[in-house]
Formats: structure tokens, C-alpha cells, sequence
């Protein structure tokens, strides 16, 4: 239960969808009951026969970034540059500036006071020297928020193998998407339209938001053999007053907190205390779940299809078994299920 190897699969690489669904609410959803192990298959669009009036649904509201910066050195040599934290980044009086971590692809390491240019419109310069990662000074010819919105590529995982194209401007944003800061999508809220949520508020289920900028660090790759040894990056999280009653209210009437996505689960969890009473507020979270632990705030979870060995499919697993979890991607591969960012879902109750 504890070792990497525990939470390892055979997934065909043409299971890794490698574009958006049509329809973001036709992908598939296979509903586990993590009581009993039962199976079954549905659409997503069907998500209200699974809910009931009172039931709360918190979604993470956070907004991908177009992390991914591609240029060159002052001096010629091409430079890949991922923003890491921006959320926590610096901003001067000036809005033209702005300053954080980032990862950096080139042929040779980064230096202090090492230039990059991105188009006439955007450069950086280092400004400190990690020991993975490096801080970049931005200045742009203009809000740098809009000249990354212009110059940026959206961070694509590596396993979607092509360069990013428009339709992932808005297909890898979810609808609600508000709070920008996130260099991931939240991919469990990407299956949601608005006439989706429409029609779950209109039979009275509650649609609650929290934010969690999801960083780099969530898809961090477990290296550790004994996953107990594993330590998660922390991310900025807030949870409104208004989400923590409705949470609150849920529970004390005998309703589900449904959670969509593995993010909002560490949120509310990190946030919650021993009864599951959530309190309101920012700050940030590193909390690390894996089979063994006790949740206190989650009733369901929305989720997508995860990495083998990946800290998200371990808390699936936390959540729901790791036999029952693992024995239904199986049956998910059997299916013909798509995977990851992209792919289908899964409704565990």
C-alpha cells in the first residue's frame, strides 16, 4: 500500500486523448460505488441523476496562465521558460514588471543577469539562481498580464504530444475559471458547460467555489519508493465565507460535499478540522493524501483519469480503495476510456 510500485498500470499510449472531447459534458463517466466496488457507465451530461437537492458541488474557480514562454538568449541560443508561482509572483509599481520562479529549458544553465528576448514586446532577465529553478524579472512592453495573454503558449502537459493550437485557449480552461494564477487545469471542471450547472442549480443542487492555483509541483513525479517519504509543493488556496457555510449547511442537513477534482479535495481537507468543519480563508496548502488517511470534509468526488504512480491517483485511491480504484481503470482501458487531462471521468459516491 505504501510502495510506488502499488500504484503502477498498463495504460495503451492511444488511451492518452490527445484533444478535447467535442462537447465538454459528452465525455464518458464511469460511476464507482467506493462502498461496495459496483461499476457502472453513463455520460457526463447525465451527472444530475447522480445528485440530489442540497448537495453542494465545490469547484476550483482558478485560471490557467499561458505559463509557457519560447524565445531566445540575448546571446542566440533558443530558451523555454515555464512560470512556476504566479500567484506568488512580485509585482513593482509598475505593471509593465513582474518577477517570479520559473523553470528553464536551454542548452546551457541560466546565469545571473542572463537575457531572454520573446518577441519585441517581452523580455526577461535572471535575477537569482535556484537549485531547480531560477527567478525571472518580466518587462513588458505594455500590462504584463496582457502581454503574456498575447506572447504566452498555454502549458499543455507533456503527455499531449503537439504544440498548443486556439482551441486550447478555452478547452483547458474550465468554464467558471476566474481566479488567474493556476500553470495546470483543474481537469475534472473541464467537463462542465454552463447549461450543465444550470440544470444541477435548478433541482437545487449548490455550486460552490474555492481556489487552488495549481502548480507545477502537483504533477511532480513520486521518486521516492516509499510514497510515505513523498513531500507536496505548496499551493495557494482560498475558501470564501460563503463556501465554507455552504459546506457547513450540507453537512448539517444530512447532504453530500461534492468535490470536483482532486484539488478541491486537498483544499477542503487542509482547511477542514477533526468534525470536517471548514474555515474560511487563504494560505497555502502541501497536504499530501494517501490510502490510510481519514477524510473529514469529502462525501463524492468528480475526477479525470490519472498517471500511473502519481501523488493524484494515490489520493483517488485514499478516497476509494486502491483495489476497487485500480481494478476500475482497468476496466476503464478495457472500455476504450480516454485518459488524463483531456479524457473522461469518474463519479465516486
Amino acid at each position: 500500500m505504501y510502495s510506488l510500485g502499488d500504484y503502477d498500470y498498463e495504460l495503451p499510449p492511444d488511451r492518452i486523448a490527445q484533444q478535447p472531447a467535442g462537447r465538454r459534458d459528452h465525455s464518458r463517466l464511469l460511476k464507482l460505488d467506493r462502498l461496495t466496488g459496483a461499476m457502472s457507465h453513463d455520460r457526463f451530461d447525465r451527472l444530475s441523476r447522480f445528485l440530489s437537492a442540497g448537495d453542494v458541488l465545490v469547484v476550483n474557480d482558478t485560471a490557467v496562465i499561458k505559463a509557457r514562454l519560447l524565445g531566445r538568449k540575448e546571446s542566440g541560443g533558443r530558451v523555454e521558460v515555464f512560470l512556476l508561482d504566479f500567484a506568488g509572483g512580485r509585482r513593482s509599481g509598475d505593471s509593465r514588471r513582474f518577477t517570479c520562479e520559473c523553470l528553464v529549458k536551454s542548452s546551457k544553465p541560466s546565469r545571473t543577469g542572463t537575457r531572454f528576448l520573446f518577441d519585441e514586446s517581452l523580455t526577461g532577465q535572471v535575477v537569482a539562481v535556484r537549485d531547480r529553478t531560477v527567478q525571472v524579472e518580466f518587462s513588458g512592453d505594455g500590462d504584463f498580464d496582457a502581454v503574456l495573454d498575447r506572447v504566452g503558449h498555454v502549458p499543455l502537459p507533456p503527455y499531449i504530444r503537439r504544440a498548443d493550437g486556439p482551441e486550447d485557449r478555452t478547452a483547458y480552461q474550465t468554464v467558471y475559471a476566474s481566479a488567474r494564477g493556476a500553470v495546470a487545469a483543474p481537469t475534472a471542471g473541464l467537463h462542465f458547460t454552463p447549461e450543465l450547472l444550470s440544470g444541477l442549480r435548478a433541482i437545487g443542487v449548490v455550486t460552490a467555489p474555492i481556489t487552488l492555483h495549481v502548480g507545477y509541483g502537483t504533477f511532480a513525479p513520486v521518486q521516492i519508493l516509499d510514497i510515505r517519504e513523498h513531500r507536496m509543493h505548496a499551493e495557494r488556496f482560498s475558501i470564501p465565507a460563503e463556501t465554507a457555510a455552504a459546506v457547513h449547511a450540507a453537512r448539517n442537513n444530512g447532504k453530500r460535499v461534492v468535490a470536483v477534482g482532486t484539488t478541491v479535495v486537498r483544499t477542503l481537507e487542509f482547511a477542514a478540522d477533526g468534525q470536517g468543519r471548514l474555515t474560511a480563508g487563504s494560505g497555502t496548502c502541501d497536504l499530501f493524501i494517501y490510502p490510510g488517511y481519514r477524510f473529514k470534509a469529502v462525501d463524492a468526488l468528480i475526477t479525470n483519469f490519472h498517471l500511473p504512480k502519481s501523488t493524484l491517483l494515490m489520493l483517488v485511491s485514499a478516497f476509494a480503495g486502491r483495489e476497487p480504484v485500480l481494478k476500475a481503470y482497468r476496466e476503464a482501458v478495457a472500455e476504450r476510456y480516454r485518459f488524463y487531462s483531456y479524457g473522461d471521468a469518474m463519479l465516486i459516491l
